[in-house]
């Protein structure tokens, strides 16, 4: 199997995750990193031992000629890099948020769609350990066949402060959309791989923090076609005690018909059957990286799948039903009425 050789554009916070992966995975070679700020792709490039780096996107295309361009910067910069790839035949994977609207990420799916380069989605959170580790009890119906309530429970806490986001992401504070496009859009896809598809949603949005422009707090119920029913209770302002925020992103209870399983932030999973007491699943995971190493693992399927030709779990066109539900979402609370989902 040929190694295949990659180039990335970004340098932003969560970029160095990315590369950090990269320099790890089997059977890969970054060529180059691309940045308008060229001291930023000087310091990566030199961080990560990338031979190349640029301030210009096209003439890295040229003159390094990659099977693949990993795409880390701001949504509004996607559709114009993914149709320089593209034109340069270059297969893409790419940071959510896909873009920065419901119409514009369709015209992203529509370009690749007519172009031989196949796309996925850079989304994370699927990729997270418990996650995997849950679907697995889930196809074995360790707690039924019928899922009947799906909560989720996040509290991360790093945005109470005046200054909020800190130096991580001070950009947070100025997005008009925050929670739910920044943090919720991850959740959205974790509900769908974990509980089927949304029929209809029911949003509570609200702004705790008024040094910020975007909501930091949500409510949000998902009443999924098999009939099980959803619920994220979700802020970044108030305050986990969990050793580190940042690990699962906040615990789950799914119930069932037999039972219930749970995930702890410590990434804890138990079960409990009904008449049973609580029993913990065990599992490896590593906690390295980023959230379990969830993008070494998400990088790691789309090297996977380019070799093998085998579907990407978040190509662009099924990712779009994650947007769908987040334009839903916001229509819900504009609204203050259940959305249905088309």
């Amino acid at each position: 199997m040929k190694k295949l050789k990659g180039v990335c554009i970004g340098a932003g916070y969560f970029s160095q995750f990315h590369y950090e992966a990269w320099n790890r995975l089997d059977g890969v070679e970054i060529l180059a990193v691309c940045d308008t700020n060229i001291e930023k792709a000087t310091a990566v490039a030199k961080n990560f031992n990338i031979a190349s780096y640029y301030n210009d996107v096209e003439t890295m295309f040229q003159e390094q000629k990659p099977d693949f361009v990993d795409i880390i910067t701001p949504p509004e910069t996607h559709l114009d890099l993914c149709k320089l790839a593209i034109q340069y035949k270059i297969h893409i994977i790419c940071q959510k948020p896909l873009a920065p609207t419901l119409s514009e990420s369709k015209a992203i799916a529509s370009t690749i769609e007519n172009s031989e380069i196949r796309m996925m989605v850079h989304e994370n959170f699927r990729f997270m350990p418990w996650y995997r580790e849950i679907r697995k009890l889930l196809d074995k119906n360790i707690i039924g066949n019928q899922i009947h309530t799906f909560n989720l429970r996040m509290r991360m806490g790093d945005g109470w402060q005046p200054d909020a986001y800190m130096n991580r992401q001070p950009y947070f504070r100025e997005m008009k959309k925050l929670l739910m496009f920044e943090t919720g859009i991850h959740f959205i896809d974790v509900f769908r791989y974990l509980g089927g598809e949304i029929s209809q949603v029911y949003a509570r949005l609200k702004r705790l923090n008024n040094n910020i422009k975007g909501e930091d707090f949500g409510w949000v119920q998902f009443d999924f076609k098999n009939g099980g029913l959803g619920f994220i209770d979700a802020n970044r302002y108030n305050e986990s005690t969990a050793e580190n925020a940042r690990l699962t992103f906040g615990n789950v209870l799914l119930e069932g018909n037999k039972g219930s399983l749970r995930l702890y932030e410590d990434g804890r999973i138990t079960v409990q059957l009904l008449g049973e007491k609580e029993k913990e699943h065990v599992y490896n995971f590593q906690k390295i990286n980023f959230a379990g190493d969830c993008v070494y693992a998400t990088q790691q399927h789309f090297i996977n799948a380019l070799n093998t030709n085998k579907p990407f779990e978040t190509n662009v066109s099924a990712y779009l039903k994650n947007l769908e539900v987040l334009e839903k979402v916001y229509d819900s609370n504009e609204k203050g009425l259940p959305i249905k989902i088309s």
